[in-house]
C-alpha cells in the first residue's frame, strides 16, 4: 500500500514505515505526531484511488524524527571578461518523517 500525499507545497509517494525528509515543518516538534490530510492518491493491493483533487477523508499520519540541515549548495555567478564574480552557499532546513499509517 502507498500514497502520494502532499506535504509542505511538494507531492511524495510514501509507504508505511517509511522515512522521508521533506521542507521544514515550523509547527511540528519532535517525537510529535503529524496528520496530512491533502492525499491525492492511495494504491491499496492493485485498486487505485485517485482524488479530484484530494480523497475526501484519507490522511496519513507521521512522526518528526527529527530537524537537520541539507547539504551545502554553492551558487557562483560569473560574467566572462567583465570581472564579475559573485560567490553565495545556502543550507536547507528540512525534517526528517517517518510514516506511521496510511488511511483511506
Amino acid at each position: 500500500m502507498y500514497a502520494i500525499v502532499e506535504i509542505a507545497g511538494h507531492q511524495y509517494k510514501v509507504q508505511k514505515d517509511q522515512q522521508v525528509i521533506v521542507n521544514r515543518l515550523t509547527t511540528a516538534e519532535e517525537g510529535k505526531k503529524v496528520d496530512f490530510d491533502r492525499v491525492l492518491l492511495i494504491e491499496n493491493d492493485g485498486k487505485v484511488t485517485v482524488g479530484a483533487p484530494a480523497i475526501d477523508g484519507a490522511k496519513v499520519t507521521a512522526s518528526v524524527v527529527r530537524h537537520l540541515k541539507g547539504d551545502k549548495v554553492i551558487v557562483f555567478k560569473k560574467k566572462r571578461r567583465k570581472g564579475y564574480q559573485k560567490k553565495n552557499g545556502f543550507r536547507a532546513y528540512l525534517t526528517e518523517l517517518k510514516i506511521e499509517k496510511i488511511s483511506a
